[in-house]
């Protein structure tokens, strides 16, 4: 499984809007819902800010 659908599901799961992580990221929402359908790639500081928005560590998405 890859780190953008470990993170997709973490939302799922959570019942977490994608919209309300982009902001929190900062990532322009577009850009996030790239990411998130695998049509970008997630860099190192997309995935920091992501970590950062939803209060979790980066290693609980990479294995």
């Amino acid at each position: 499984m890859y780190v953008y659908e470990k993170v997709r599901k973490y939302i799922d799961e959570n019942g977490i809007k994608q919209i309300t992580v982009a902001k929190k990221a900062g990532i322009p929402n577009v850009t996030f819902n790239a990411i998130m359908n695998g049509k970008r790639t997630m860099y190192a500081e997309d995935l920091r800010a992501i970590c950062i928005a939803l209060n979790v560590s980066p290693e609980i998405f990479i294995d």
